[in-house]
């Protein structure tokens, strides 16, 4: 079953839509109604109570239809026995009731009558639904809307089976029923006389089931256009008409006469139809009963004695009339007439004589036509009312016995309106107070009455008028032989009418030009407009003459000529009007003359402002005539001015209004000259003066007209309105047409201060919209006036608008009130501050009442009229973003309620619409989108707070939201988004709820409350919305790209949205947590790839994303799926407007106009979308190239150039044209991106912070990152997509390159085995393939720019780092052979195999890139030579790792041949910071010296000697030498040492790091040259080069040398080593000591090789203990270093070492080289160390073994103890933890390691000095006689026996704690170590013997 409100949607979307409905909305609709058959045939027609349902109710244990038993507590009881009694329901629907509203609405905490009117409203709202469905039924068919026959067929057919099946009778019977005071109607006397509706508000119940009872009667009037009525029908409708005529007499409100109104147009119809039916023979009803004829007509004929009730049944017996006619010409048409014509004929003749009578004309035209409920009801409705009356008045018209009559009464009213009798009651025509006699008469003349009642039909439909003969025939008859003003009124009052439509006033025009009549022509109104002009002038020539009385049948004769003037200039043909009356002064000359009445000069008026139009040269006419006949008032530029100084009383338009009309209160002269100037002035283009020319005028109205209006009397109200209007129109167009200019802060002057004369002076220099400033800036006149017409309020003029005739105007006065206001507020703003305290900005002036700004607000509740409730929705976002308060200003008012309510009700009204709003600005729906976005970051409570329900009285940030407890614009977003109902007509109102839940989730304050919201269950809000918009198929280009625009906008919104849940959702909110998860796995998951039956492992999906081999099929998941929506190639958004313009000097002249700086300001070609797109503005290009054009080419509006003219014309609608594609292509290109980036968003988010939640990520992360390359390198992507979609790729790659060593996830065991930590999440070598692959051809597309290719080479940078480890790098190799041994069982660590597959990988990199290598090395190194500063950077490291992959030296050749490298190395010579090394940009050049450096260290390493000697060839060392940059840096690294200069720590630390640092790396490496050259070619090349640099960069190295190696960090650790590693292998061949970098050295040995070292770095604090490991074997390094040194000396240039020289060496007061016995200590701290790495890495690797019988308490200290709380949460498990120890502990196990493989070099190093020492037997002479001996320092003399003694005892026990150390702790070979310290032993031994 089809609920009553899905039926109203379906229907409404399928045949009220813009576009036509589709297949599957069509088969939906039918579904519908034939679900629904049942219900519309029973219409109304409820279950009635029933004791036993009573009973169960009262039992508190319903049990409803499928669902379990509800139980009930006292309150429901009550309420569903009190729904059942006021209602007429059954109980247990009454049940049903409770829970539906509990379900909508929200019911706990509500008190009962609320609940009860709830309730009640949700019943009458669905009743409402079903109503208008069937209604939307009637109308589709009765109605042509362009729906497809077939559909329409089907729905007919099933229209006409439940009007056979008693629908029309139920209709009936329901506005009968639904009148009755009892439950099932009105009410019962106890029953409750109100309910909620769907909005909350609260509404009468009488007045619901009345509007009810005009659906009925509506859906009644439409059947009879489906079926034909029968007897039974047509009587009981008729007696329910005059029952409600009854009613009209005590009850005269709109509602009821509208539905007497429907009854009556019922019987019109049936009557009508039917006749015509007979005549047409398509089987009539009521024509084939005599029988019929014969009762109804005794019962039409009855005569009643209420004269009211009798007129309304005169309108009945004139349609019964014409169904007699008809029915009498179809009997005439067939052979043997029946003989019920002859009682059909008496029938006819008793109705016409009693129509005729009665006039019954007069009473449709007074008491239905012209009233205000019939032109106030639904349009489809009245229209079908016009065409029926058209049809009845055709009929009536066109019989032959109408006719007769109609020629009777025209004879009458000829004889009975003569002219003797109307010159006799002549004198009270001019006395507005009340009609003359003559008037009174002619209205009471049934021909008079017959005009007007055809001019009253076709007043709003002319287009029926279309080829009806009939109608133009009795136009002839009645316009022949007038002998009376007052016939001749009304027939001319018929012609304009008829002239309302192109057709009609042609034929008009015609006929009054052409001989058609004797007497009435055109020439007649022109003639006696002359005439009396002549005569007026010879009387005013006469001296003492005074002017003669205007005769009234002349005046309103001629106002009935220019009526008909006005409406044939008004709607002719363009082309042919301009013709047809080329001399309109006569129409000027009596306008200036005293005795012609003022309604007469109203007239003129009115026709000359319909001739302003008609051609630019006609209005400079009218302006010259009103100049030279008009009275005065200051017009046009060279008129007289209106501020003379008179001394007699002069005759102007002032004096008319305030003497003459306002003495009668009739006042159509001035209203008509305010219109013809407000027309004049709205077609004046010059806007140079800003209206000062016009300012005589604008004074006349301010102080003359709208000044005082209120003080007037008026004797028709309509008038009043009028003249409102037209003042309001002329503020209006002073504000809109001119701006305000910085010279107009200057013009507040004190009028007080000035002269008469200066006063007249600056009068004529005023400017009006000045004017209006200063009187709304300071609540003057015009703005008391404007508040006083909108302070009655919106009830009222609601009101006024539905019953009275002038409400049409009020509501027009209302718009432009407002309209004004916005005008002014968005201007007062530019003054205020210059014109304070005189002036303030209206707000301030508003906010003097504050009842003022709410009547302002509420107008948002007027549905009548969108402008209003839009003016009133600008008005609130204006005063909310300047008044602060606003919010308490309307709860202390009370107001605020019920604005929230009416501005959701206008929100959802808007969402209900069928029609597309072109233009957003327009849309109420957007507008107060935008008011809620833009209210969201203001202080709190904020309007956004407001109308959202957020707690305004409280915290907002702690507001608990439920938008179904109350009606506010939340929950209509949220139902707008829900059901995403009419996506052409709604996208806006989509797109904008998406963004309003994006900031509002985005703000601080209202985050919380919204996502809690939007992530409850009862919602589902991501997921629904995922699985709905999110992968549907975009709309066409072609066939609605604003949809498509749109939509994309909607999906970026939402992926947005998501992305903010995901990264600020709280996991420790369950249900933050289960959105999150939810939104993960909708977005990443997917159906697994299928290989015949069985699923594939992780592996084979990679290989077989790659190659696609067998019958896999794979199902994408959304993220891929959404990537494909937009990935589509954008449309062209470039000014090309030569591909556009063939004439090359106009396209210049609109790109002239479109490149103008100046025409993105206000009143511009440019304009921001509510989007914040630049789009153009068409209207404004359109205006600005029409004066281009006319500027450049002034002669085009001269005779001749018909042909260029022509051309101009169509070049700008192609360039309109072009404009209008632009900004729709700009809008989906922004879409396009915009959507991209909320998907790179929730990527990214996801990515970083999410993804570990999820089962395979590396799978999910390849798929992404192989989208985002395939998506970036596809020609369709723009230069913008692929940036954003090149960050995606990037951060995938590195949470790929992360991935590899997480923690495994997914097992179910709380245990982790070795395999786990060595192997890693590798992609196979197919799938990096395929990232390589799509990489490359990313980074080679042809539109790029350098931004992009940054973001491409790191995105290479990170595949290169990605595939150099298959083996996790944490742990140490000597760590993993002690696991492989662990592990030998598993064939899985295959480290052969692993090599294979990671040499394998290497070659395919290389091949890869070398197939495209001259292409790319092209782009690189362009960017690396001639790109920005952080361009080359990066291209430079790119080059680097191309190194690291270069198996042929391909690359390196390259760049040989190219040139490349003695690039670099002039860019590192010439390279030097003016600014001392400290802006930005000297930062970035830095950055880019340290990458050239970093690409030459790696060419030396890669290629090893080769590589060097190459460097070498090129002058490397005299390059460096020569970047001055080092000799900068040197001075910054002194610096830092300087208390004073602290600030340029950081700096100079960062300069170390990126070009010292490098630079001693590089010159380290090309040292390994001096190993494989000949000494003396090292002496004469490499050596003395290396010496030099050393020598130059003294300072550099004796710095070094001296840094205090306890307090260095690791970057100055390693530059000591570096510095230590270039001397150590260049100084031994420098004989000179001059530079004491021997002394440096050596003093550094007794300071590392001293013992007390260890409590020197045990006193130490260190953060970090990772960082206190790094430093430990940095310090080792060292220490090798220098041993090698010392090495060197001793064994290759025989250096003798003291035994011992008894000095501090912790001491910097001498200088000493290192003696024997400090080696003795250094080998004793090596002892040492060794046993302790030793143990350390045995008990390691034993925890690591039995890491899984480890205790959670011991798995946490073993991970404090590496100080790595921060990669743990408390909610981690047992299983992470173990993994995060495991790595630890391998971390460590691997330093240990290290440690020992640099002590025992280290160790063999110090044993062979002291062996080489002890195994010399010469004597202390002998020594001091060896030829090849050198020393430094001072020497003692000879060895002492004792201190040989004692370094050899020492030396035995550090030799034996030596030998015992375990070769399986130690984890190396000890065999010829311990052979070492056996020979040093067995000698020690023998010196001690000795």
């Amino acid at each position: 079953m089809v609920s009553a409100k899905q039926l109203l949607s379906t229907i409404e979307v399928t045949l009220l839509a813009p576009s036509p409905p589709s297949p599957a909305q069509r088969i939906e609709l039918l579904h519908a109604i034939r679900a629904s058959l049942p219900s519309l045939k029973s219409l109304l027609n409820y279950p009635p109570p029933k004791q036993s349902d009573r009973a169960q109710v009262q039992s508190k244990e319903v049990r409803l239809p499928d669902s379990p038993p509800i139980s009930l507590d006292d309150q429901d009881v009550q309420i569903a026995l009190k729904l059942s009694d006021d209602l007429h329901l059954n109980e247990i629907d009454a049940v049903q009731l409770i829970v539906s509203a509990n379900q909508e609405w929200g019911l706990i905490g509500r008190e009962p009558s609320e609940i009860f009117r709830l309730a009640a409203g949700l019943w009458y709202t669905e009743r409402r639904d079903l109503l208008t469905a069937l209604y939307t039924l009637f109308r589709a068919v009765v109605l042509d809307q362009g729906l497809p026959a077939e559909l329409l067929s089907e729905i007919q057919k099933h229209l006409e089976d439940l009007i056979n099946g008693g629908l029309r009778q139920r209709l009936i019977s329901l506005i009968k029923e639904l009148n009755r005071e009892e439950p099932a109607g009105l009410g019962g006397p106890l029953s409750e006389p109100y309910v909620l509706d769907s909005r909350g508000a609260l509404v009468e119940r009488r007045s619901v089931v009345c509007r009810e009872r005009l659906v009925l009667g509506h859906c009644l009037v439409l059947s009879l256009l489906v079926v034909r009525i029968g007897s039974k029908d047509v009587k009981d409708i008729f007696q329910i008409y005059k029952d409600s005529t009854v009613e009209l007499t005590e009850d005269s409100s709109t509602l009821k006469r509208q539905i007497s109104f429907s009854l009556f147009f019922s019987l019109v119809i049936a009557f009508v139809s039917d006749a015509l039916s007979a005549v047409s023979e398509m089987a009539p009803v009521l024509a084939r009963d005599a029988t019929f004829r014969k009762e109804f007509h005794e019962t039409v004929m009855s005569s009643g004695s209420d004269l009211k009730m009798e007129g309304f049944i005169g309108g009945v017996r004139l349609a019964w009339s014409v169904h007699l006619m008809l029915v009498l010409d179809g009997s005439s048409q067939k052979e043997g007439a029946s003989v019920h014509s002859s009682n059909d004929l008496g029938y006819l003749n008793s109705c016409m004589d009693s129509i005729f009578a009665n006039n019954v004309f007069q009473f449709l035209t007074e008491n239905i036509l012209r009233t205000a409920a019939y032109q106030n009801d639904d349009e489809d409705v009245v229209y079908m009312y016009n065409a029926y009356l058209h049809k009845l008045i055709t009929c009536f018209l066109s019989h032959p016995l109408a006719r007769d009559k109609v020629k009777e009464s025209k004879d009458k009213a000829m004889s009975l309106l003569n002219s003797y009798r109307v010159a006799a009651s002549h004198g009270l025509s001019h006395d507005g107070s009340y009609l003359s006699q003559a008037s009174i008469e002619s209205r009471n003349v049934p021909f008079v009455s017959l005009l007007e009642l055809v001019s009253e039909i076709y007043q709003k439909e002319p287009e029926l008028l279309s080829g009806n003969d009939v109608i133009w025939t009795f136009v002839n008859f009645a316009g022949e032989d007038h002998s009376n003003f007052q016939t001749l009124v009304a027939f001319l009052n018929m012609l304009g009418t008829l002239a309302s439509s192109h057709e009609g006033a042609a034929k008009v025009y015609e006929l009054l030009q052409g001989k058609a009549f004797r007497s009435v022509g055109w020439s007649t109104l022109f003639d006696s407009l002359t005439i009396y002009d002549e005569k007026f002038k010879q009387t005013l020539q006469t001296a003492g003459a005074m002017l003669p009385e205007f005769p009234e049948g002349d005046a309103k004769a001629l106002v009935a000529y220019l009526n008909v003037l006005q409406k044939v200039i008004e709607h002719g043909p363009p082309t042919e009007r301009k013709d047809w009356f080329p001399e309109i002064e006569p129409l000027f000359k009596l306008l200036s003359y005293e005795n012609v009445p003022p309604y007469l000069k109203g007239a003129l008026r009115d026709a000359i402002t319909t001739f302003v139009r008609v051609s630019p040269v006609l209005k400079d006419s009218i302006w010259r005539y009103l100049e030279q006949y008009d009275l005065p008032v200051v017009l046009g530029g060279n008129s007289g001015t209106g501020a003379q100084v008179c001394l007699g009383q002069v005759y102007d338009m002032q004096y008319e209004l305030n003497e003459v009309e306002a003495r009668r209160e009739r006042y159509p002269s001035t209203i008509s000259f305010l219109n013809l100037l407000n027309t004049l002035i709205a077609e004046e283009k010059d806007a140079t003066d800003r209206g000062r020319r016009f300012i005589g005028i604008f004074r006349f109205i301010y102080d003359h007209v709208f000044g005082p209006f209120p003080l007037r009397a008026y004797a028709d109200p309509l008038e009043k309105w009028q003249l409102v209007v037209a003042c309001l129109q002329h503020f209006h167009m002073m504000l809109s047409m001119y701006d305000i200019q910085d010279d107009d802060i200057d013009s507040v002057v004190s009028q007080s201060q000035l002269s008469t004369v200066a006063q007249v002076s600056q009068l004529q220099m005023q400017l009006p919209v000045l004017e209006l400033l200063k009187d709304f800036m300071s609540g003057k006149t015009v703005f008391r006036n404007i508040m006083g017409i909108l302070m009655p309020g919106v009830n009222s003029i609601i009101s006024e608008r539905t019953s009275q005739i002038h409400g049409q105007l009020v509501e027009k006065a209302v718009r432009l009130s407002l309209e004004i206001i916005i005008l002014i507020l968005e201007r007062d703003l530019l003054v205020s501050d210059y014109w304070r305290p005189l002036y303030q900005p209206l707000d301030i002036i508003l906010s003097q009442d504050h009842n003022q700004i709410i009547t302002l607000l509420e107008y948002v509740r007027y549905d009548f009229l969108p402008q209003i409730q839009q003016c009133s929705i600008k008005i609130m976002s204006i005063i909310s973003s300047r008044m602060v308060g606003l919010v308490q200003l309307l709860l202390k008012s009370n107001a605020a309620a019920s604005l929230a309510e009416d501005y959701a009700a206008c929100l959802e009204l808007r969402s209900e619409e069928c029609q597309l709003i072109e233009n957003s600005a327009d849309d109420p729906g957007v507008l107060i989108m935008q008011l809620l976005i833009d209210n969201i970051g203001r202080p709190a409570p904020n309007i956004t707070h407001l109308l959202l329900k957020f707690d305004v009285d409280g915290s907002v940030e702690r507001t608990a939201l439920q938008p179904k407890f109350h009606y506010s614009c939340l929950k209509v977003t949220l139902e707008i988004l829900e059901n995403l109902a009419k996506p052409e007509i709604n996208a806006l109102l989509h797109e904008f709820g998406f963004q309003l839940l994006y900031e509002l989730c985005s703000d601080a304050l209202t985050c919380g409350p919204v996502m809690d919201l939007l992530s409850n269950k009862k919602y589902q809000f991501f997921i629904q919305h995922l699985d709905t918009i999110g992968v549907a198929p975009l709309p066409k280009r072609n066939n609605s790209q604003p949809l498509r625009i749109s939509s994309l906008h909607q999906r970026a919104w939402l992926l947005k949205l998501l992305a903010i849940e995901l990264h600020s959702g709280y996991l420790d909110v369950p249900s933050h947590r289960e959105a999150c998860q939810s939104i993960l796995a909708h977005i990443f998951g997917g159906d697994m790839i299928e290989i015949g039956a069985d699923h594939t492992t992780f592996d084979s999906f990679l290989r077989g994303g790659i190659e696609h081999s067998g019958n896999q099929t794979m199902s994408k998941s959304k993220v891929l799926e959404l990537l494909e929506v937009i990935q589509f190639r954008s449309p062209d958004a470039t000014v090309r407007l030569s591909q556009v313009i063939s004439n090359a000097k106009y396209a210049l002249l609109a790109e002239d106009i479109l490149g103008d700086p100046t025409t993105s300001v206000k009143g511009g070609v440019y304009y921001y979308s509510e989007r914040g797109d630049r789009l153009i503005d068409l209207a404004s290009f359109r205006d600005k190239l029409w004066l281009k054009f006319n500027a450049a080419y002034p002669h085009l509006g001269n005779l001749g150039n018909e042909a260029e003219f022509e051309d101009v014309r169509e070049t700008i609608q192609h360039l309109l044209r072009w404009g209008w594609k632009y900004n729709k292509n700009l809008e989906e290109q922004a879409a396009q991106l915009h959507m991209l980036t909320g998907w790179s968003h929730v990527v990214e988010v996801s990515a970083s912070r999410r993804i570990s939640t999820l089962e395979n990520r590396s799978e999910i992360l390849y798929q992404v990152l192989d989208a985002s390359l395939t998506a970036s390198a596809s020609p369709d992507c723009s230069l913008k997509m692929a940036f954003v979609l090149s960050q995606v790729a990037l951060t995938c790659m590195a949470k790929l390159r992360d991935e590899r060593f997480l923690c495994p996830g997914g097992l179910n065991s709380d245990s982790i085995t070795c395999l786990d930590i060595i192997m890693v999440k590798q992609l196979p070598n197919g799938a990096c393939h395929s990232i390589l692959h799509k990489l490359i051809m990313a980074v080679m597309r042809n539109e790029s720019s350098e931004a992009l290719r940054r973001r491409q080479y790191a995105l290479l940078l990170s595949y290169f780092q990605y595939c150099q480890h298959t083996l996790d790098p944490d742990v140490p190799t000597t760590v993993l052979q002690f696991l492989l041994l662990e592990e030998q069982d598993n064939e899985d660590l295959d480290l052969q195999k692993i090599d294979r597959e990671q040499a394998e990988l290497s070659r395919i990199n290389f091949t890869l890139i070398r197939k495209e290598g001259q292409a790319i090395l092209d782009l690189i190194i362009k960017d690396a030579s001639q790109g920005s500063e952080p361009g080359k950077t990066i291209a430079l490291y790119v080059l680097d790792a191309l190194i690291c992959i270069d198996h042929e030296r391909y690359f390196f050749s390259q760049f040989q041949s190219r040139g490349f490298l003695r690039s670099c190395f002039m860019n590192i010579s010439n390279t030097c910071h003016q600014d001392g090394g400290h802006s930005l940009d000297s930062l970035q050049r830095a950055c880019t010296l340290e990458a050239e450096l970093a690409l030459l260290l790696r060419i030396s390493h890669k290629y090893g000697k080769t590589g060097s000697q190459v460097l070498f060839s090129m002058g490397a060392l005299e390059h460096i030498a020569s970047c001055r940059t080092v000799t900068l840096q040197v001075t910054g690294s002194l610096r830092r040492f300087d208390p004073k200069s602290r600030r340029n720590v950081a700096v100079d630390i960062d300069r170390q790091r990126m070009i010292v640092t490098p630079i001693l790396r590089l010159v380290f490496s090309l040292t390994s040259l001096i190993d494989t050259v000949d000494i003396f070619e090292v002496k004469n090349k490499i050596v003395r080069e290396v010496i030099d640099f050393v020598k130059g960069h003294q300072l550099l190295f004796d710095q070094i040398l001296h840094v205090d190696i306890y307090d260095a960090d690791e970057l100055t650790i390693e530059q000591v080593n570096l510095a230590v590693g270039i001397l150590s292998k260049v100084w031994p061949y420098e004989e000179s000591n001059e530079f004491g970098f021997v002394q440096g050295l050596f003093s550094m040995m007794c300071v590392l090789f001293s013992r007390e070292v260890e409590s020197n770095t045990t006193g130490r604090s260190v953060k970090l203990s990772e960082n206190r490991r790094k430093l430990e074997l940095n310090s080792l390094y060292l220490r090798f270093s220098l041993s090698s040194y010392l090495y060197f000396l001793v064994i290759k240039r025989s250096l003798r070492l003291q035994v011992s020289d008894n000095v501090d060496y912790q001491s910097s007061a001498s200088v000493h080289q290192p003696t024997l016995r400090l080696l003795g200590s250094l080998l004793s701290f090596v002892a040492t160390s060794l046993e302790k790495a030793a143990d350390e890495k045995s008990q390691l690797l034993n925890k690591i073994r039995d890491v899984n019988e480890l205790s959670r308490q011991e798995v946490d200290d073993i991970i404090n103890m590496c100080v790595r709380q921060e990669t743990l949460s408390p909610s981690d498990g047992i299983q992470k933890r173990r993994y995060i120890a495991m790595v630890e502990m391998c971390q460590l196990a691997g330093n240990r390691d290290q440690s020992i493989r640099l002590l025992l070099p280290l160790a063999e190093q110090v044993l062979n000095v002291i062996l080489v020492h002890l195994q010399d037997s010469s004597s202390a002479s002998e020594a001091a006689s060896a030829p090849k001996t050198i020393t430094y320092g001072t020497t003692k003399g000879d060895y002492v026996v004792n201190d040989v003694s004692s370094l050899c005892g020492h030396l035995v026990s550090t030799l034996e704690r030596l030998e015992l150390l375990n070769e399986d702790k130690v984890g190396h070979n000890l065999k010829v170590f311990r052979r070492l310290v056996t020979s040093l032993k067995e000698t020690a031994i023998q010196k001690l013997a000795l």
